[in-house]
């Protein structure tokens, strides 16, 4: 089984990059990957893609052991545990809600000793079968993460709690829906807003949990500084928005409107 190359960067006390790719075609993840991104990440939550495109950019990104972090869809079990069997090197569970509801999805994402999640090993984060089983569990403790975001106001009265909570591995602080949730949206410079981005990353280290969160360039530093070791900055819709909107606002408008002049 691959080890994190994630893992190994924030136990190692660095700071992991990573970049979003809505798309589904996997030479984006290859792209990303051979740039230097620690950290591809990939979504089933708003993006209708498929488990099947989840192999496809982990076997591509793996190429330049690069990290595949699948959002999934809340629903069963399975909708949580396919992308690790499909060796996504993590996953992330949207809009946990609760102390409850991050000891659930503990005991279907972590083995034994941590949790219960149902055994497979036919699959690709196995290696077909060709694993020693009890090696494979451990393994897969140790080198597959399981984040849990927080962007609703509501499981912030159990933070600790939930900090604390053996078998997740990182804390990741979404801004825009907590910014709904509190009733300012994308008011990202809002104080409330602030308070919360901070003190979910200066609790999750207390309690030895890494911190994660969205970023951009001008903001990184600021974002390392506050304790996180985890930071998505971009994605390949904007990249590519940006890229062809630049295109078209260096050519002339009245060149393109009116063409060459008559001779």
């Amino acid at each position: 089984m691959r080890n994190s190359r994630v893992l190994r960067i924030m136990r190692n006390g660095g700071v992991a990059v990573s970049t979003k790719c809505n798309l589904a075609d996997p030479r984006e993840a290859e792209i990303a990957a051979f740039c230097g991104f620690d950290c591809v990440w990939i979504d089933l939550e708003h993006v209708p893609n498929s488990i099947t495109s989840v192999g496809e950019f982990v076997r591509a990104a793996k190429i330049y052991d690069c990290d595949i972090l699948t959002r999934v869809g809340r629903g069963s079990y399975s909708d949580l545990i396919r992308p690790l069997e499909a060796d996504s090197t993590g996953i992330m569970v949207p809009h946990l809600m609760s102390l409850e509801d991050a000891k659930k999805i503990v005991y279907y994402t972590k083995f034994h000793p941590v949790g219960r999640r149902p055994v497979d090993g036919g699959n690709a984060d196995g290696n077909y079968g060709n694993i020693d089983m009890a090696d494979y569990i451990r393994t897969a403790n140790e080198q597959r993460f399981v984040i849990v975001q927080i962007e609703d106001p509501e499981p912030m009265a159990e933070l600790e709690e939930i900090c604390a909570l053996p078998g997740l591995d990182m804390i990741f602080f979404g801004p825009a829906d907590y910014s709904q949730g509190i009733g300012k949206p994308f008011a990202f410079g809002d104080p409330d807003l602030d308070a919360a981005r901070r003190l979910i990353a200066a609790t999750a280290r207390k309690h030895g949990k890494f911190a994660g969160t969205v970023g951009g360039v001008d903001n990184f530093e600021t974002l390392v500084e506050m304790g996180y070791q985890f930071i998505n900055i971009g994605s390949d819709v904007s990249a590519l928005h940006s890229y062809n909107q630049g295109i078209l606002n260096s050519l002339s408008k009245e060149t393109r409107e009116k063409g060459a002049a008559k001779p």
